[in-house]
């Protein structure tokens, strides 16, 4: 499989390690509007966003993973891209361990020691980073990042967009409303509206959030 990765920032650092460990991917070229033209180093491309048009007609197995860990800005790429989901790749780390009954959408990564149990479902475009837990009968929206080592316990709820914070702690059935943030090492004991920030063990409620474009 050949792998575009859209964004060439901290996030798609870490996104490449992933590719050269697994087995049968390979990492062909970056697409990053930092770029005016395509440019060839160390075997690679590095081109603006308007290639990726060229590169369905060149190639037949390609993949892209849109690899920006801001939410609203992955979002919005991908809306604007309009690239066919059948042409984005799904990537699962080696060492992740992953229920054979959890459902994981297009364009979504699975970085290192995270866990996904039983009848979880990952929407499309999430990222599911380092040390993560999700636990059986969760259900995860798209644009969703779950940071390093957050726990989602057993039938959490997070809607599209919601970000989970570093070392966050979600106790069981509860909700995260769209676009809302968890903070760093929170404990979630009662549901978070949308567009919510909340902090704290327990966490609180600090304030609504304005979120350009959703």
């Amino acid at each position: 499989m050949k792998i575009v990765l859209i964004g060439e920032g901290g996030h798609s650092k870490v996104i490449k390690d992933m590719i050269d460990s697994i087995a049968g991917c390979e990492l062909i070229g970056y697409l990053d509007d930092k770029y005016e033209r395509t440019i060839v180093k160390k075997e690679l491309f590095f081109a603006p966003l308007s290639t990726a048009s060229h590169l369905l007609e060149e190639f037949t197995d390609i993949q892209f993973i849109v690899a920006i860990g801001n939410n609203q800005k992955r979002k919005k790429v991908v809306d604007e891209m309009c690239i066919p989901d059948s042409y984005y790749g799904t990537l699962l780390h080696p060492s992740s361990i992953i229920s054979p009954s959890a459902e994981i959408g297009l364009g979504t990564v699975v970085m290192p020691a995270t866990v996904i149990n039983a009848d979880a479902k990952i929407g499309r475009h999430a990222i599911i980073n380092t040390g993560s837990v999700i636990e059986h009968d969760s259900k995860l929206g798209d644009f969703v990042h779950i940071s390093p080592h957050g726990t989602l316990t057993g039938s959490v709820k997070v809607a599209e967009g919601a970000h989970i914070g570093a070392g966050a702690t979600l106790i069981p059935n509860m909700a995260i409303g769209k676009w809302s943030v968890i903070g760093a090492g929170a404990t979630i004991i009662n549901d978070i509206p949308a567009h919510s920030l909340a902090v704290g063990t327990p966490a609180i409620l600090k304030n609504k959030l304005s979120i350009e474009g959703v």
